[in-house]
C-alpha cells in the first residue's frame, strides 16, 4: 500500500513538473473526468496561463455543456466555450469509420489559434494509457496540430486519473466516460441536427430517472438503450416505462418540439456495459424478426424486413417484450 501511494505521488510529481515547464497552455477540456485533471492541476500549476476550452459542437449535450462550464467556475480556471462546426463538414456528417478524425481536426485547429493568440506553448489533452487500446482516430488530429497528452506522457491509466482526481477532490473523479451523441449511430448513418436532438432528449429522459451512465443508440425505428446491469431492474419498473413512454409522446402543447423524438417504434433495453465501440464492432438481432445483421446494416435491415410489422409501440428487454 505504501510503495503503491509513492508511486501514485511519484506520478503527480511528475505530472506537475511537465505541465509546469510548458509555462502557458490551453486544455482541450470536454468535461470528463481525464480533461478535468488536466485542467486542474494547470490551473493550480499556472494560474491564468492555463486556459480550458470546450467545444460547443452540436454533438455535445446540453448537460455535458452546463457541466464543464460548472466545474470550471467551480474551480476559478479561465475557461470559454467556442463554437464548432464540424457537423457541417460532409466528410464528418457522412459519419464514416474516421469520423472522429474530422471531429478533432476541428477543434484542434481551433484551440491552435487560441494558443497562438495566447502566446500558449502547447494544447493539452486529457489522453491516458487505457485510451491507446480503443480506436481512436482522432489521435492522428493531435499529432497533426501537436498536441500534448500529458496524462499519458506520465504514465496515467484511467483507473490513476480516477484515483488522483478524488484525492483532489474533483467531484467529477467517478462520473462515467461519455462519448459524443455522434457516436450512438453505427457508421454509415448520416448525422443530422434532428437526429443528435432526438438521441439528447432520449438520455436526458432516462438520466431524469436518477440513472447516470446511459447511451440512447439510434437505429431507426428501433432505439437501444445502453445501462449498467445494475439499473437494468430500475429501466423495466413500470412507472419508469410509462414516463419514459409520455417523454416521447408529449401533450399537444409540446408535440412541435418533441416530433422528433416520437419516430421510434421499438425500444430495447441492452444489458451490456456502455462502451464507445458498440455501434460499430456488435452485430445485432431484430427484435421483431430476430433476424441477426451488423448494426451498420440495422437501419436498412428494418426498413426491408419488419416496418409492416412492428406494434407502434413497444419495450424489448432482452428475448422478452413488454408491450407499453
Amino acid at each position: 500500500m505504501i510503495a503503491k501511494l509513492e508511486t501514485a505521488l511519484e506520478k503527480e510529481t511528475r505530472l506537475r513538473e511537465l505541465i509546469r515547464s510548458l509555462r502557458s497552455v490551453v486544455v482541450a477540456f470536454s468535461g470528463g473526468v481525464d480533461s478535468a485533471l488536466v485542467l486542474a492541476i494547470a490551473t493550480e500549476e499556472l494560474g491564468d496561463a492555463a486556459h480550458g476550452v470546450t467545444g460547443g459542437s452540436a454533438s455535445l449535450a446540453t448537460s455535458e455543456r452546463e457541466g464543464a462550464i460548472a466545474f470550471a467556475d467551480a474551480l476559478g480556471a479561465a475557461h470559454e466555450i467556442v463554437e464548432t462546426h464540424e457537423v457541417e463538414d460532409p466528410e464528418y456528417a457522412a459519419n464514416p469509420a474516421n469520423r472522429c478524425y474530422f471531429c478533432k481536426k476541428e477543434l484542434y485547429g481551433t484551440l491552435a489559434a487560441i494558443a497562438r493568440e495566447r502566446g500558449a506553448s502547447a494544447v493539452l489533452d486529457g489522453f491516458n494509457l487505457d485510451d491507446a487500446a480503443d480506436y481512436r482516430p482522432g489521435r492522428k488530429a493531435a499529432a497533426e496540430f501537436g498536441v500534448r497528452s500529458p496524462l499519458a506522457e506520465c504514465g496515467y491509466t484511467k483507473s490513476d486519473v480516477r484515483e488522483l482526481a478524488k484525492r483532489l477532490g474533483l467531484d467529477v473523479w467517478e462520473k462515467p466516460a461519455l462519448a459524443c451523441l455522434s457516436s450512438r449511430f453505427p457508421y454509415g448513418t448520416p448525422i443530422t441536427l434532428g437526429l443528435l436532438q432526438q438521441v439528447e432528449a432520449a438520455e436526458s429522459a432516462v438520466h431524469a430517472e436518477g440513472i447516470r451512465s446511459c447511451r440512447v443508440r439510434h437505429h431507426g425505428e428501433v432505439a437501444r438503450i445502453e445501462v449498467p446491469s445494475s439499473d437494468i431492474s430500475r429501466l423495466l419498473e413500470p412507472g419508469v416505462r410509462d414516463r419514459w413512454l409520455r417523454v416521447r409522446k408529449p401533450e399537444r402543447e409540446r408535440s412541435r418540439k418533441w416530433k422528433r423524438s416520437a419516430s421510434w417504434r421499438v425500444i430495447a433495453s441492452d444489458r451490456g456495459a456502455t462502451r464507445s465501440s458498440n455501434v460499430a464492432a456488435r452485430s445485432w438481432r431484430c427484435p421483431r424478426c430476430r433476424s441477426r445483421s451488423l448494426e451498420s446494416r440495422a437501419r436498412s435491415r428494418l426498413r426491408s424486413a419488419c416496418r409492416s410489422r412492428l406494434p407502434a409501440r413497444r419495450f424489448v428487454a432482452g428475448p422478452s417484450a413488454i408491450r407499453a
